[in-house]
């Protein structure tokens, strides 16, 4: 009887695990916008993508109006831009920070911000490489940023 219990337990519980993404509106949808000369871009969206995000792709002459509509900041541009839900994406934003943004929604937040192109960040990854040391930052509609996680390569410093 306790086989038949914790079987059924088991079978729900990968039942609801498997609903669960759907009951919550599904996968995170990312809205990207890159350049077509730019590699390192489709690496930070297979990161997405391997990290369980829906991701738009899209291909662009010119990066530049869209930063402006998501009202990222001058001096935190990066390599692409991007967006999830409300927020802006700038560069190579891990999803690991993607996650703990859309979770904790916090007040005055308009995005996240990767500056300048790190080696080690989801798409700047170099063979023999250490991976650098970063922050991500949150910035709020006035420009004005804060760090919001520091990351080594992919993991959490």
């Amino acid at each position: 009887m306790h086989f038949i219990t914790t079987r059924r337990g088991f079978m729900y519980g990968s039942m609801a695990a498997a609903l669960l993404p759907a009951a919550c509106g599904g996968s995170p949808k990312v809205e990207a916008w890159r350049d077509r000369t730019c590699g390192c871009c489709g690496g930070w969206i297979e990161h997405l993508r391997a990290e369980g995000f829906e991701v738009d792709d899209k291909v662009v002459d010119a990066v530049g109006p869209h930063r402006q509509a998501l009202g990222t900041p001058p001096d935190l541009m990066s390599c692409h831009a991007g967006k999830v839900g409300r927020y802006a994406l700038e560069g190579h934003v891990p999803a690991a920070a993607i996650r703990r943004l859309l979770n904790e929604r916090p007040d005055g937040v308009a995005g996240l911000s990767v500056p300048a192109m790190p080696v080690g960040v989801p798409g700047m990854e170099v063979p023999g490489s250490e991976p650098s040391t970063y922050d991500v930052v949150a910035f709020g509609h006035d420009g004005a940023w804060r760090p919001w996680m520091r990351f080594r390569g992919l993991e959490v410093a």
